[in-house]
């Protein structure tokens, strides 16, 4: 794999391009009346769009946003992922809001970053190709501006985890077969040095180095419902299981990030086990006797750290969807004074080496993601990034609304509904069904980016419900989708018709919806099943047939995907799998489709969603679809997602907010 370094006068031809063009005395090109793709993105069935149509997305299409990802070994500076031009790159940030300095500068997007723990001034992180997901292990040296790949430049890497001395650097990657993860070790400073030091089945990840440097703690994830800690002696290789497979009959137990304690005697993670929902818990490595630290929450535990002298733990508890910062002394559980944060959602709290502060990512619906850091000792809440909004008042955007609408079993299906302005559109509003992928996945309320341009803009509503197997409720409501009851999800989308019906601010004749991934495929089942009441759809990168989806998707996430999904290898439950697929009922499908696909992706293949556009074609039904052929799982380059974004909103236009009744005759 090679990958091109961005000349500096690229970037700056860029940056130019993408400035707003002034009438003065120097004369331009006239620019043409219509939109045209960028040749990156074969287009077809998409219709002449004029730019007048499109000329107000500029705003939009220029919302910038900030990832928290390390802090600095020894000075308080913060490392993040940020985009000035076509990818997200690597920036460091000095002081609380500062300027944000560049690090790297390629044409793909940066996936993660770690500051090595030591003083030579290196950085490692990972990066892919053209959407492709193999990413590389590349170590950036600070002080001489140097790029160096550490790995084999053909599989996929992941998971970086530098041990405490800084002088070797763990991750996973399936170079031995394509299919399993097993563990790697390397030091940088030796060529040649890589060592495989766990040979194992499935996907392995490094979390974490004993305080010693001698033993690595890996999670063994199966599915959302299953994973398991381990750890390895880095010199022997000798694996040793710290949580214990259930016997026969006891249910499966998930678990997430794991720390070593301070003195390498117990291990923090979270867990499922004996409750519903996602508890913060410290095991014993010796008796793997686990104590429960969390208390009564009643909700999940998401991401956490622990301060480097193991006194004080961070964690964000997951609220009906919103974010709330946890702390406790570590020794006695007693809880510690917290901020309150805007009703959003936060992510990788992360403590400053040799401090009680915490760092962290936070977005909510008025701003983009931020990096905040809130120390302990002092009690001080510090913004460090103020991410543009395209010069937008984001204090107009409109906040979430958490409803719960009845289903087919008599439960509840929690929603977040975003409104347009009652003073600037009349109401009833056509209506915009955003569905999330995973499928364990959940949708929350952060910031929306270009989709605010729908209600303030186009007067559209948005809705974005989480229909059953999503998480954040349980693990009892997650595994309500799993095998043979995927279809009930779908039904969760038609009782939301049903209740979309029941809002005279809302119009039932005029709804979409829309998804990415497995969002596509519900995208796809609901115009199987509701097509008599949609007007149209967006499906991104979506499954349209599983059997042919699990038979062609990356060999790595095949059994991962048949832990949800089902084994095409049954005759039942392929059988079954067939009867549910899209693409077998796309005579079902009347209504306009939009779709969007990566040539390259390895998860759902073009494939899936080459079949379904040929079918829907078959049946004279109006599709436009655009691939991008330097794009993977989702489009990434600015380039891609600002003609992406020109096509669906001129798609929504067409066929929502000016089709309802008229479309469906």
């Amino acid at each position: 794999m090679s990958l091109r370094v961005v000349p500096v006068r690229s970037l700056l031809l860029t940056v130019l391009f993408m400035l707003p063009t002034f009438h003065g005395a120097v004369a331009a090109e006239p620019a043409p009346d219509l939109l045209a793709a960028p040749a990156s993105i074969v287009a077809q069935g998409v219709p002449p769009i004029a730019f007048n149509q499109v000329g107000d997305l500029t705003p939009y299409e220029n919302i910038r946003t900030a990832l928290f990802v390390d802090w600095h070994p020894t000075e308080r500076r913060v490392l993040i992922r940020t985009r000035f031009a076509e990818a997200v790159q690597l920036h460091e940030v000095a002081t609380p809001m500062g300027a944000r300095t560049q690090l790297t500068f390629f044409d793909e997007p940066v996936e993660d970053g770690s500051y090595r723990p030591a003083p030579q001034g290196q950085i490692a992180y990972l990066i892919g190709e053209g959407g492709s997901e193999n990413d590389q292990v590349f170590l950036l040296d600070r002080r001489t501006g140097t790029n160096r790949r550490l790995t084999d430049g053909k599989h996929r890497h992941q998971a970086l985890a530098w041990s405490r001395d800084g002088k070797r650097l763990a991750f996973s990657g399936n170079a031995r077969n394509g299919r399993d993860f097993d563990i790697y070790v390397v030091d940088p400073e030796t060529p040649g040095s890589e060592r495989r030091v766990a040979e194992v089945q499935g996907s392995w990840f490094p979390m974490d180095w004993s305080p010693d440097n001698r033993r690595l703690l890996l999670l063994e994830f199966i599915s959302a419902n299953e994973s398991y800690l381990h750890w390895v002696d880095v010199a022997s290789g000798e694996l040793h299981s710290l949580t214990p497979r259930p016997r026969q009959g006891e249910p499966t137990v998930s678990l997430g990030g794991a720390k070593w304690s301070r003195d390498g005697r117990s291990v923090y993670t979270t867990t499922d086990r004996d409750s519903e929902t996602m508890r913060l818990v410290r095991i014993d490595v010796e008796s793997g006797r686990s104590t429960v630290l969390s208390g009564d929450i009643t909700w999940d535990v998401e991401d956490f750290d622990l301060s480097e002298d193991g006194t004080i733990l961070a964690f964000f508890v997951n609220e009906d969807g919103l974010s709330r910062l946890r702390l406790l002394d570590s020794a006695t559980g007693r809880e510690l004074s917290s901020p309150e944060l805007p009703a959003g959602v936060a992510s990788n709290p992360t403590f400053r080496p040799g401090s009680h502060e915490v760092g962290f990512s936070l977005s909510w619906a008025r701003s983009p993601s931020d990096i905040y850091s809130y120390d302990a000792d002092s009690r001080r809440l510090e913004r460090w990034t103020a991410s543009e909004a395209g010069g937008l008042n984001t204090e107009t955007f409109a906040l979430p609304q958490l409803v719960r609408y009845p289903t087919f079993d008599n439960r509840t299906i929690p929603a977040f509904v975003y409104r347009p302005s009652a003073e600037r559109f009349k109401p009833p509003y056509p209506v915009y069904i955003q569905i999330h992928g995973g499928p364990e996945g959940q949708s929350r309320p952060i910031f929306l980016g270009s989709f605010n341009y729908l209600m303030n803009e186009l007067g559209v509503t948005m809705i974005y419900p989480n229909v059953r197997g999503s998480t954040g409720y349980g693990k009892s409501y997650l595994k309500l989708d799993n095998g043979m009851l995927r279809e009930d999800s779908v039904k969760d989308i038609g009782a939301l018709l049903d209740w979309i019906k029941t809002q005279p601010d809302l119009d039932a004749s005029r709804v979409m919806v829309a998804g990415s991934s497995y969002g596509g495929y519900m995208v796809l089942a609901a115009l199987t099943h509701y097509s008599d009441r949609l007007c149209c759809g967006f499906d991104s990168v979506g499954i349209s047939n599983f059997v042919t989806f699990l038979e062609s998707t990356q060999d790595y996430r095949r059994d991962l995907r048949r832990e949800e999904y089902g084994d095409e290898r049954d005759p039942r439950m392929k059988a079954f799998l067939q009867e549910i697929s899209p693409a077998n009922r796309a005579d079902r499908i009347r209504r306009p489709l939009l779709v969007a696909q990566g040539a390259n992706d390895p998860r759902v293949p073009l494939s899936e969603s080459d079949q379904i556009v040929a079918k829907l074609r078959a049946n004279n039904v109006p599709v436009w679809y655009i691939v991008a052929k330097d794009e993977g799982h989702g489009f990434q380059k600015k380039t891609n997602t600002d003609y992406q974004r020109a096509v669906l909103y001129e798609f929504v236009r067409r066929h929502l907010v000016d089709g309802g009744t008229q479309t469906r005759k």
